[in-house]
């Protein structure tokens, strides 16, 4: 345990220390609670809470709040591997930085899972529209994500696993030029109980890359509850 809490402050130095220099980087500290909810075998809830704090703009440290995001997704199992879900966003914005309009994102997915050996491996493709007072934005993203316990084959309570994830967004809008994406997510997490995690990890995005790219690092902290 002791070795993985080194790798990973190891980690987390380097990537600051290599980003941070860079222009045009901003860094958040955006912590969530999520609630899964099982209705029946196939189908399932899940809703979370979510703030998004900055810890770094350009130049300046700072810690102030962003963004509040609220957000449910319902979930049918089509096949064991594999699920279709919908989900509704709200983002409330203009109470902390007045001029940005408030979101509201809807949500359309497919995910495939496959479990070849001790890791499972994960394909999501996501629909979304993005509705703002001035603009509709169409995304576009694909997710390949691997996880996989620290310890044996299976996951145990009290034990780590490891998420890790790369994923590609094009968004589009009426009157602007394509925007593309990409983002590269780490997390470490522990199974505290039957039903309940505690994530941490590292989140690097790509906005808007091939034209001026934006260079965001996000520090997540993610609890997850299941009933």
């Amino acid at each position: 345990m002791c070795s993985i809490r080194s790798t990973l402050c190891i980690l987390c130095f380097c990537c600051w220390s290599g980003i941070a220099a860079q222009q045009d980087f901003t860094t958040y500290f955006q912590p969530q609670i999520a609630l899964n909810y099982k209705v029946s075998t196939g189908y399932s809830h899940n809703f979370s809470i979510g703030q998004r704090n900055y810890v770094y703009d350009e130049s300046d440290l700072q810690f102030k709040t962003r963004q509040i995001d609220l957000v449910h997704f319902s979930k049918l199992k089509i096949q064991d591997n594999q699920s279709l879900a919908l989900g509704i966003q709200y983002r409330i914005r203009e109470n902390f930085e007045p001029g940005n309009g408030n979101e509201l994102r809807l949500t359309q997915q497919y995910n495939i899972t496959s479990k070849p050996r001790v890791a499972r491996l994960g394909h999501r493709v996501r629909s979304e529209q993005r509705i703002t007072s001035a603009l509709t934005i169409h995304r576009f993203r694909y997710r390949f994500a691997v996880d996989f316990p620290l310890n044996g084959e299976q996951l145990d309570i009290g034990e780590a696993y490891v998420v890790t994830s790369t994923e590609s967004l094009l968004s589009v809008a009426n009157g602007q030029g394509p925007e593309f994406d990409q983002r590269i997510t780490g997390n470490i997490g522990w199974l505290l109980r039957e039903k309940t995690k505690m994530q941490f990890g590292l989140e690097y995005r790509a906005e808007n890359y091939g034209q001026r790219t934006q260079k965001i690092l996000f520090l997540n902290a993610n609890l997850v509850l299941s009933l």
